[in-house]
């Protein structure tokens, strides 16, 4: 059964800490994401080994493995959008329907391990992509499809709360 989608504008958690996972992204910078990211992978891998990892626990939440499909995509997905910015400044983005992204691949029938393993290396590669930024890129410019702007700097905030947010969300 599909979720119903989260239409909520995210970007707000640039402005203030999250008063659901607790994430504060005044404290964030593309310099800190590889060793949070490294950090948070072992947690993840954790959470698909769970026992009950597929089961949702109720009609509007995904399941933890339907979770870490997504934060795989968010990986992915926050690496080519840093690099169109270095390439870029004022790169634009398409839009990313997530909810759709989780149907058309099937987030909820996947296989633990291979998520485990591909959530490994994407996680891998975007630190990697942040490992390499130069501070005096930071300012560099992306435009989201609805006109949210985002530097470095803050796609960098925005990304690393998704991230922590939805290990909250498992409880990971």
């Amino acid at each position: 059964m599909p979720i119903i989608p989260d239409e909520k504008d995210w970007t707000w958690v640039l402005a203030r800490p999250c008063p659901e996972c607790s994430f504060d992204a005044s404290t964030a910078t593309p310099a800190t994401v590889p060793g949070s990211v490294e950090n948070m992978l072992p947690r993840w891998r954790a959470v698909l080994r769970g026992p009950e990892v597929a089961k949702r626990p109720d009609d509007r939440t995904w399941s933890a493995l339907e979770y870490a499909c997504h934060v795989r995509d968010v990986f992915t997905l926050f690496d080519q959008r840093l690099n169109l910015m270095l390439d870029a400044d004022g790169a634009r983005f398409e839009n990313w329907d997530q909810d759709l992204t989780a149907v058309e691949k099937d987030y909820a029938n996947a296989d633990p391990a291979v998520v485990s393993a591909e959530l490994t290396a994407e996680g891998n590669q975007i630190a990697e992509s942040f490992a390499g930024v130069r501070e005096a890129d930071w300012g560099r410019r992306g435009l989201r499809s609805n006109g949210s702007e985002f530097t470095v700097l803050t796609l960098a905030q925005y990304f690393l709360h998704d991230v922590v947010h939805h290990l909250h969300d498992v409880d990971g």
